[in-house]
């Protein structure tokens, strides 16, 4: 080899290190989520923690730098007979999370638009209780992406799976057949309008992971539904022996968002 071919060698090899670098740096950062889960006991307390959430509390984390904040309600049916609001707020960085109520406890308007749900007394709370879910984007799906939707808000579909397995071990290999396994991808093939995916990290029920997908109404989600069970895809996906019996119990909540929030 001569020095010109060595030259062009030692380029390309320093050219193909920089962009493998450069493809890393670029990789954007798996964002954490915060579900918060409101319960109520009546009516009154619903009024108060919307106008919280909407006069208050989204305008402040927009002023965090915190956007795409999802607020939503649970469809009417039999099932659920308890009055509940569904908050999803996306954080960069876990430290992003843990700084936010101090951070709150410094913005005046906040206080002040907020101030009948703060300073609520004890015997009259805007709420019976608040869960608090935290959760961590799948790699596969790094950042959130709020639905495209543009219908009715009321009429939409809002899906929140959430699938527990038997041990941490099987766990993982359930997230592993979202990613590696393909099924993040037959959901992207299929259109449905995925919000999100992840782990969760901290919450009353463990070991799982929760996502969700958009429709604009019931019978399309049915039918994109049909499609999923149906594609040979997942017969291929589902039949195989290493993923067998990685799901030990699933909830499936039907949402819409409300008028303020941001998808």
């Amino acid at each position: 080899m001569n020095l010109t071919q060595s030259l062009r060698t030692v380029s390309f090899f320093i050219l193909s290190v920089t962009c493998t670098i450069t493809l890393i740096a670029q990789a954007p950062d798996r964002e954490f989520y915060q579900l918060k889960i409101y319960s109520f006991d009546n009516d009154m307390q619903v009024r108060i923690t919307d106008d919280y959430l909407k006069d208050a509390y989204l305008p402040a984390l927009k002023k965090l730098n915190i956007q795409n904040i999802g607020v939503f309600k649970l469809r009417p049916s039999i099932k659920d007979t308890i009055k509940k609001i569904f908050v999803l707020i996306p954080f960069k960085s876990l430290e992003h999370f843990i700084s936010l109520e101090e951070n709150l406890l410094k913005d005046p308007l906040y206080l002040a638009k907020g101030s009948a749900y703060i300073k609520a007394a004890h015997n009259s709370p805007p709420y019976k209780r608040v869960e608090s879910i935290l959760l961590k984007a799948f790699k596969d799906m790094p950042v959130m992406r709020p639905s495209p939707l543009d219908g009715p808000r009321k009429e939409r579909i809002y899906e929140l799976r959430s699938y527990e397995s038997a041990t941490e071990e099987i766990f993982q290999n359930k997230v592993d057949m979202f990613n590696a396994g393909g099924e993040i991808d037959l959901f992207e093939k299929l259109n449905f309008n995925a919000v999100f995916y992840s782990e969760v990290i901290s919450g009353p029920k463990m070991p799982n992971l929760m996502y969700m997908t958009t429709f604009s109404d019931q019978d399309n989600r049915d039918a994109h539904w049909k499609m999923f069970v149906d594609a040979p895809e997942w017969k291929a996906m589902s039949s195989m022996p290493k993923y067998q019996n990685n799901v030990s119990h699933i909830d499936i909540m039907y949402l819409y968002p409300t008028e303020y929030s941001d998808y």
